[in-house]
């Protein structure tokens, strides 16, 4: 049986400008009314059915208003780049050759090309689209309904939501309006505009078929869950209500073939403009943390824990040191409430966690032992994942390596098992351009442990044209040469 797969629904970076088909389809929804004719022998008559007749909805005035704001988005990025992030060998220097004994010497890439859509949120060229509609692109090219073309700059991007914003030099822009996905029910209409394969401001409609969904990989965001069709192309367009405002951005896609399949999810927009104000704010983005693994509760659990229903969040395991383990949080508790806020899933709880600023006060109210118990303190940091553009990012492009680095924490070190290394914070030029990541340690250079960050110039000023980076990357070690600039 073909594995069932969640995506990106953007048409993803392909080689030499290439569609890769890799979102979702969705299976084509038809509406129809159902009559039944009942004969009998005497005198035939129609039964009607109890089901009211509505007219069906118009949404041409909706499109007319606010297509204009939804615009199509073209990347080119270096495919080195993209293929030291998927996971792909960079090609070998000659003079690194003794480094890599034995590796295959295999050449990079060519330019990759990739589109999406987005939409404009401010008159004056402030554009929302999905992170990974931008991720690792060198020039992002936004093409208006009029045909206008602009460069656009990334202000920002957040892993953790998959939300970026990007800014165009241009007045007096077409808006939409943003909406409130907590008024939104399950059933009502909704409307998607957006670029899929490359058709711009192609209209799909549907309905509101789930909220707060967990998706697998993507647990920090409660889903909208709609069965317009969302294609290739689709990411970061907006989804509309009836009022014509915007409650989503247009994100994943559950399929089995690459196309729409009915299975559409859009981040709510609430989550996508906490996102623009921080970036915009504070210049990055961040993120709440317990510290904690959890599951479901499900009727088994709840009856040998106790509980009249099966409900919350049951922990697992808590990280030592954690921001869970210094509330009083411990293995085997059952999170009924957080903030006051009933848990009925455990889904519900990162997003809650995840929509809190580092620090924030909170309160759990756990099932343990039998019996309720309230426990208060803080959330602590999620491990960043936003990237923003700034002055500091323009000046690394300049330097030699391009990475900016800190010290390992203690926690670090006894995570990682390192008894060296520095923490990439920013990359960008020569480093970036080799495939080097923020949150990479730097374990070595030219196999020269590197033990702090003053030892890391040092070992980069006395380099020549190249040098070979020992990079540890969540649980595994691997080489990357740099060119260094």
């Amino acid at each position: 049986m073909q594995a069932r797969t969640f995506k990106r629904s953007a048409i993803a970076i392909a080689v030499a400008g290439a569609f890769a088909v890799g979102l979702t389809t969705a299976d084509k929804v038809s509406l129809h009314s159902a009559q039944a004719a009942v004969t009998t022998a005497a005198t035939p008559a129609v039964a009607t059915s109890n089901v009211p007749m509505v007219a069906l909805p118009d949404f041409s005035v909706l499109v007319e208003q606010y297509g204009p704001a939804v615009v199509n988005i073209s990347v080119t990025a270096d495919g080195t780049k993209v293929a030291a992030r998927q996971g792909a060998m960079p090609q070998i220097p000659e003079e690194l050759a003794p480094f890599f004994h034995g590796m295959p010497r295999q050449q990079p890439p060519g330019p990759m090309h990739g589109q999406g859509s987005g939409f404009i949120i401010d008159a004056d060229g402030i554009i929302m689209t999905n992170a990974h509609v931008v991720a690792d692109a060198d020039e992002v090219t936004v093409k208006l309904v009029d045909k206008r073309e602009f460069t656009a700059k990334v202000l920002g991007s957040d892993k953790t939501t998959d939300i970026a914003v990007l800014k165009i030099d241009a007045k007096n822009l077409p808006t939409v309006k943003i909406g409130n996905p907590e008024t939104t029910r399950v059933g009502e209409w909704v409307v998607a505009i957006g670029t899929p394969f490359g058709l711009e401001n192609t209209v799909t409609s549907g309905i509101v078929s789930a909220k707060s969904r967990s998706l697998p990989d993507d647990s920090y965001v409660p889903f909208i869950q709609t069965d317009a069709a969302i294609n290739p192309g689709n990411s970061g367009g907006p989804l509309f209500n009836l009022k014509g405002e915007v409650i989503g951005i247009n994100s994943q896609i559950f399929s089995r073939s690459g196309g729409s399949q009915g299975l559409g999810f859009a981040v709510p927009i609430d989550i996508a403009m906490q996102v623009r104000d921080q970036i915009q704010q504070t210049g990055k983005v961040s993120h709440g943390r317990l510290g904690v693994t959890i599951q479901d509760v499900n009727q088994a659990l709840a009856q040998n824990f106790g509980l009249k229903t099966p409900a919350g969040a049951l922990v697992g395991s808590v990280q030592k040191d954690g921001p869970a383990a210094k509330i009083g949080v411990e293995a085997g508790d059952v999170i009924l409430k957080f903030n006051g806020k009933t848990i009925s899933r455990s889904g519900e709880l990162p997003p809650m966690v995840a929509g809190l600023k580092p620090g924030a006060a909170v309160t759990l109210d756990v099932w343990r032992n039998g019996a309720e118990k309230r426990l208060s303190g803080t959330v602590g940091t999620l491990d960043d994942k936003s990237e923003v553009a700034s002055a500091d990012k323009a000046e690394l492009a300049k330097a030699r390596l391009g990475v900016a680095v800190r010290p390992l924490s203690p926690e670090e070190k006894r995570s990682g098992e390192l008894t060296s290394g520095v923490v990439v914070e920013n990359v960008a030029g020569a480093a970036a351009k080799a495939g080097v990541r923020s949150g990479d340690v730097i374990v070595s250079i030219n196999n020269t442990p590197v033990k702090s960050v003053e030892q890391l110039k040092e070992l980069v000023a006395k380099s020549g044209k190249t040098v070979a980076l020992l990079v540890q990357r969540d649980d595994a070690r691997i080489f990357i040469p740099v060119t260094l600039g």
